[in-house]
């Protein structure tokens, strides 16, 4: 994966954080896979694993960026890329290519998280690489998506294990609600108004002149489809959470 990304962007493998950040998640995978996941069933360490590098990027992203945003008064949509912004987008693209990695080699058949990560690398490259702005839509949209991380991986990490240990499956239980209730409010409704506010800006081509047309068009393409299976991802769990509570009121009725 380093080696694709250094033959299509050089400038950006040899002169970004990229090289090191990646070697970081790197080593927390294995960390986590070999050390502090080793007694769990080879079935769920990969997915601990990863679970561990989002945990990792995840809060320290959104920190990044709400920091990035916060010291240049002059953003907008069409704006340069600033320094700290360029090294919020490599702390990213080294996250997404490790957890890529992970994905193609233990869980290569699930193409939704594949082409999930294959997109998202794509949008932050052409902004960090080729348009060399706009990150300043990436990086409130990256705040919308990654502020669940933390909630989502201890909610994820206890899901791996709630059949075989009571302790997960009571964290599991107490986590869902206000997981799914702030993931459905950063995800459905937050992220999407600003979503519509970003294609507006850049379908009447008010960014033309810095950004080019296919780029912003397919920032907008791949952000929309995200939003909507965002959308599907967490109707699909409310409405599972109201199965298993029904389930568990009628068998207590029984």
């Amino acid at each position: 994966m380093e080696t694709l990304i250094n033959s299509m962007f050089p400038s950006f493998f040899s002169n970004s954080m990229f090289p090191t950040f990646y070697a970081i998640f790197s080593a927390i995978y294995v960390i986590g896979y070999f050390i502090i996941f080793r007694n769990w069933s080879p079935k769920f360490r990969p997915e601990a694993s990863s679970c561990l590098i989002s945990l990792f990027h995840g809060s320290p992203a959104v920190i990044l960026a709400i920091s990035s945003l916060f010291s240049e008064p002059n953003w907008g949509f069409a704006a340069p890329n600033s320094s700290s912004a360029n090294v919020v987008l490599e702390f990213s693209v080294a996250y997404f290519t490790m957890d890529l990695i992970h994905y193609l080699i233990f869980t290569p058949r699930d193409y939704l998280f594949i082409a999930h990560h294959l997109a998202t690398l794509f949008v932050f490259l052409t902004c960090r690489c080729v348009a060399l702005h706009g990150a300043f839509a990436l990086l409130i949209l990256l705040i919308f998506a990654e502020v669940t991380s933390l909630c989502q991986n201890i909610w994820t990490l206890a899901g791996l294990r709630k059949e075989d240990s009571k302790l997960a499956r009571k964290v599991y239980l107490i986590l869902s609600p206000p997981f799914y209730a702030l993931y459905t409010v950063m995800r459905c409704l937050a992220g999407p108004i600003f979503f519509v506010k970003m294609s507006s800006f850049y379908l009447k081509g008010k960014a033309r002149d810095v950004i080019p047309i296919w780029i912003s068009a397919s920032w907008i393409l791949v952000v929309g489809v995200a939003i909507l299976v965002s959308w599907l991802w967490i109707w699909n769990n409310w409405m599972e959470l109201v199965r298993e509570r029904k389930g568990r009121k009628e068998k207590k009725e029984g």
